[in-house]
């Protein structure tokens, strides 16, 4: 068959393929049918020279011609199989002659399809195919998933859904978005730190960070970063969302209430913790921030500034936020107006306001 005259061919990549062959006769048939499927073909009659070379540069498929003098095809399963790396490596045995149980020693050894002869050629084509095709669609699945663990680690599950879907433009390229951020850290945990046990301190981490993390997939933020005991996140980027400012108070106002029980908590096993979070909203640059081996998703800008000192103003259960964050998300007079205060890094004094936990739930509408 010559994939020239098959006009099917265009619409099927190649692979290639390693052929294990007992004989050379027989490995230079099988490459010159493939071949001419349009396949690239890498012959072999050694067993042990082709499984070294599986290993070292693993093909698309392998096809074994078994039998005597030739390669073992149910031992080199049995090899191929034991090696994870090759675990969803497709594999053909052809049998040297006829045997109704060879199938079954082969199946069990681990190969994904037998033939026995005398073999029809379009047949095997057609298995080659099938197979080549199924390692493509599982490639692209494995990928898929790397790509949305990738997205995990800094968008909620459901926004990193729509970026691999195409429903978000390409996050990771440096951008300008006017963005809300929220961040927080515990009161009180420096002295802490210093008088308790590490496996206390990294049990009072652990139970933080699941609780604020579990809000952080609720209200849908993109968490930029954990800081050991603080955390920063940002809304209205990548996908933009209605009010962020709102959201972000939803979430800190969510995490007080959170942070208020497991202080009770701490509190009755001997040391006291609290949070305090600061909130702004302002124009960022965003993206990707690294190198290839490790890459986060960040934001940079005042407005990152301005929420962490915010966040170092704030006393255990305050929320301070800026001027903007309170005009967008909730009345007049939900707010304690905090004045000027002198932010560190800040040559001008900055407008703050704290969140009035008495009038909270009734104030954000």
């Amino acid at each position: 068959m010559n994939a020239l005259a098959d006009p099917h061919a265009a619409a099927r990549p190649p692979g290639r393929i390693l052929v294990a062959a007992a004989t050379a006769a027989n490995a230079g048939r099988l490459a010159d049918l493939l071949a001419g499927d349009g396949h690239a073909v890498e012959p072999a009659w050694d067993e042990t020279a082709a499984l070294a070379r599986v290993r070292a540069a693993p093909p698309d498929l392998l096809l074994v011609d078994s039998g005597a003098p030739g390669p073992d095809g149910a031992r080199m399963c049995r090899a191929v199989r034991a090696d994870p790396a090759l675990a969803a490596l497709p594999v053909v045995l052809l049998a040297a002659v006829p045997d109704r149980n060879a199938a079954v020693r082969a199946l069990e050894a681990g190969a994904d399809d037998f033939l026995s002869p005398p073999v029809h050629a379009p047949e095997l084509l057609a298995r080659v195919r099938s197979l080549l095709r199924r390692r493509r669609l599982y490639a692209e699945q494995v990928a898929h998933v790397e790509k949305l663990q990738r997205l995990e680690r800094f968008f909620s599950p459901q926004l990193a859904q729509r970026i691999l879907a195409g429903g978000a433009d390409d996050v990771l390229r440096s951008h300008r978005r006017e963005i809300t951020v929220a961040f927080l850290d515990l009161r009180g945990f420096t002295a802490f730190a210093e008088r308790a046990h590490p496996e206390e301190v990294m049990r009072a981490l652990s139970e933080f960070h699941r609780a604020m993390g579990r809000r952080v997939l609720e209200f849908q933020g993109t968490l930029e970063r954990f800081t050991g005991d603080g955390l920063m996140v940002f809304f209205n980027d990548p996908v933009p969302i209605a009010r962020p400012a709102r959201r972000a108070l939803d979430m800190a106002l969510a995490m007080r209430e959170d942070a208020g029980s497991l202080s009770l908590q701490w509190k009755r096993r001997g040391y006291e913790l609290g949070l305090g979070i600061g909130i702004a909203q302002g124009w960022a640059t965003v993206g990707a921030i690294g190198f290839e081996e490790r890459i986060d998703y960040g934001a940079i800008g005042t407005v990152t500034n301005l929420a962490s000192r915010l966040c170092e103003a704030a006393r255990a259960g305050e929320i301070l936020v800026c001027g903007r964050v309170r005009s967008e998300a909730w009345h007049a007079g939900a707010a304690d107006d905090l004045g000027e205060l002198a932010l560190r890094g800040f040559t001008r004094p900055v407008r703050a306001f704290r969140l009035a936990a008495a009038h909270a739930a009734e104030s954000l509408a």
